[in-house]
């Protein structure tokens, strides 16, 4: 332990950059929130997925793997996951079918992870599993006033009074009575706020579920029915991390209402200041410089990008993908383009092949992820030290979770091959389309395919390559 320089995250919950101290050095934890396993996972959850697999290897490396503990759960409680569950398998007893549709779809995302790099979490809860403790934390809400029992448009609900909690809002800074203009008269009937949530809502008869019993003013109800999103993370964090752990991680999209409700119902149930001290959140991901959607047809999933020619035309191997999206920082938005994973693809053809000698990280490879987990400067060093090569080049990759298992082309090759291209455009200048065909057959040959096209801002030709796999 005690390994490096004094790292340094930056905290969604308090806006500002500041050195981690983690509770207990001898047990780090970290809870992020993970998959809800109804579809295979597309490209924007890849990267919380690559972001948090640094930051744990980063944590194992400075505390020792021994003393970090990362949970990440799979959320298999969805009313996505129903839809889903009824229509593949009609006919079926509901619960089964859902464990059928999410087994399916789990074994897929971790098979997905794994290809880009990623090393299992400690603990892996799923929210099925867990509904005791859900139920168990409710009842602390309802016994110390923050939340309610309430006739709802679809059953009986239990619900949480965010007007309970003082401070409710610190980590979206979003104030209560900000919510209320916004709300539908059709959702305050039943409400005491606007801003009240689900803990536990009824299930209808097609509908999966389990029975609880929760006592309110001394009354005992019985409500057969299924968890609200959030409670589900309390739930697992609480048993698997304690009433307040070290990080909490997630996509920017889960500040609000997710992280804030989950911030909510633990602190209130368990009398604490705060759920976790320290709250990080990876940018959003577009496509092709749009926002990645179905509708605007660049929806593409992590499996379809590992095993298919959906993107670009092509298949991508998994290193790739991972150095693309470590090529910019946690925090900033990325742009997924073909153009950023040829360009990634590019700078691994030139480093040598990943050999375990037993050598160190760099420590400036480590200085720069102890920075609020710098990948950008952390690849730029690991580029040098590949250039020079440098004896700590193969822990620095493998620290960043970069081990390709196969050879990569060399620098020289590299170098060579950008000569032999620019020799081709010469020729399809001069219309020698023989000798530029034969030159691009031969490359093919040694496994080296080039693609022709055109500058956007320019017109004119441009020639790009891959390796063939």
């Amino acid at each position: 332990m005690g390994k490096g320089p004094e790292l340094k995250f930056y905290n969604t919950l308090t806006r500002e950059k500041a050195p981690f101290t983690p509770i207990d050095p001898n047990n780090v934890r970290m809870y992020v929130c993970g998959p809800t396993v109804y579809d295979f996972a597309h490209i924007g959850n890849a990267r919380p997925a690559i972001v948090f697999d640094v930051l744990y290897r980063l944590l194992r490396h400075v505390y020792g793997e021994s003393h970090v503990t990362y949970v990440r759960n799979i959320t298999d409680v969805d009313d996505k996951i129903n839809a889903r569950a009824l229509r593949d398998h009609p006919g079926m007893e509901l619960n089964a079918a859902i464990r059928l549709v999410t087994e399916k779809t789990e074994a897929q995302y971790h098979q997905d992870v794994a290809a880009l790099g990623c090393l299992a979490p400690t603990v892996e809860p799923r929210a099925t599993d867990n509904i005791r403790q859900m139920v168990a934390i409710i009842q602390s809400l309802l016994d110390k006033g923050h939340a309610y029992v309430a006739e709802g448009g679809e059953g009986r609900e239990v619900l949480f009074a965010t007007a309970s909690m003082a401070d409710y809002g610190q980590l979206s800074k979003r104030k209560l009575e900000d919510q209320q203009a916004g709300a539908r008269i059709a959702v305050e009937a039943h409400k005491r706020n606007p801003g009240d949530f689900v803990l536990w809502k009824q299930s209808e008869a097609n509908e999966p579920g389990w029975p609880a019993d929760f006592t309110e003013n001394g009354q005992t109800i019985a409500i057969y029915g299924r968890p609200g999103w959030h409670i589900e993370c309390s739930a697992m964090s609480q048993r698997y991390l304690g009433d307040t752990f070290d990080i909490h991680g997630g996509g920017l999209d889960l500040i609000f209402p997710h992280h804030e409700n989950e911030i909510a119902q633990s602190r209130c149930a368990h009398g604490t200041h705060v759920m976790a001290n320290l709250w990080m959140h990876n940018g959003f991901v577009q496509v092709e410089g749009r926002k990645m959607s179905k509708s605007e047809g660049n929806f593409v999933t992590i499996h379809e990008l590992l095993a298919t020619e959906k993107f670009g035309g092509r298949s991508w191997p998994g290193e790739v993908l991972r150095l693309a999206m470590l090529m910019t920082h946690y925090r900033e938005p990325i742009d997924f383009s073909v153009k950023r994973l040829e360009e990634a693809e590019r700078l691994i053809a030139k480093w040598p092949a990943i050999e375990d000698d037993g050598s160190a990280p760099s420590e400036a490879v480590i200085a720069a992820l102890a920075d609020d987990l710098n990948t950008v400067a952390a690849v730029q060093v690991l580029h040098a030290l590949a250039q020079a090569g440098a004896p700590e080049f193969a822990a620095s990759a493998a620290l960043l979770g970069l081990t390709p298992k196969a050879r990569q082309l060399d620098s020289a090759l590299v170098e060579g091959i950008e000569a032999i291209i620019a020799m081709r455009l010469e020729m399809l200048k001069a219309k020698n389309f023989a000798e530029a065909d034969r030159i691009r057959d031969e490359l093919l040959a040694k496994g080296i395919q080039l693609k022709d096209g055109k500058d956007k801002e320019t017109g004119e030709r441009v020639t790009t390559w891959e390796i063939k796999r």
